[in-house]
């Protein structure tokens, strides 16, 4: 999440300078999880297996890239279908009414060794708040394809009731059954869309 320690960085990693272009997120590459604390004891990881995303990427000037994701949310996956379920139900996160949850940045700033702070809004179901992601670029070039990929990673830390998702439930020995903090964790692989050629 964001300090007010952070201060932009002017210069830039090279291996970021050629990486300018609009990008689509490959989503079979790519990995939007998340975990929770569960029970006050150990936490609990998912997923989110459907998903996509825009990365409009500046290689001269990253502060002018731009980042959209949208994630449908009956699409998560924690490993148990009775949970799974639950949380797309009314309770958290209302899938059948809410089918989309988004991310759109509105700014990033270069925090030097590849390091960018993405600030921008995430909306869930129908509260939009600030969500800063700490991302790494993790590199750029061909893949076996042909295809021009940029791989980044991002983490985030929110309070799920900020959103409106403050389910829960006590347990006898005290606390809570589930957390209200939550980490995500970002895997992007994402594809250059190369101009067409001039007619």
């Amino acid at each position: 999440m964001s300090t007010r320690h952070d201060q932009a960085v002017p210069a830039r990693s090279a291996s970021y300078a050629g990486v300018t272009g609009a990008y689509t997120v490959d989503p079979v590459h790519s990995t939007i999880g998340f975990s929770v604390r569960h029970a006050m004891v150990s936490r609990v990881h998912g997923r989110f297996g459907r998903f996509e995303g825009l990365l409009l990427l500046d290689g001269s000037d990253p502060s002018r890239s731009e980042a959209y994701v949208s994630v449908q949310t009956d699409s998560m996956d924690t490993g148990a279908e009775e949970r799974d379920a639950h949380l797309r139900g009314p309770d958290f996160f209302d899938a059948a009414t809410f089918p989309l949850m988004s991310f759109r940045s509105t700014r990033v700033v270069p925090l030097g060794d590849d390091g960018f702070r993405v600030m921008g809004a995430l909306r869930i179901k129908d509260v939009e708040l600030p969500l800063d992601l700490r991302t790494v670029f993790g590199g750029a070039g061909e893949d076996a394809h042909g295809r021009y990929r940029a791989g980044f990673e991002g983490t985030a830390t929110l309070r799920r009731s900020d959103w409106g998702l403050a389910w829960n439930t006590p347990l006898g020995a005290g606390g809570v059954l589930i957390g209200d903090k939550v980490t995500l964790a970002l895997d992007i692989s994402a594809v250059r869309a190369d101009l067409a050629p001039a007619a």
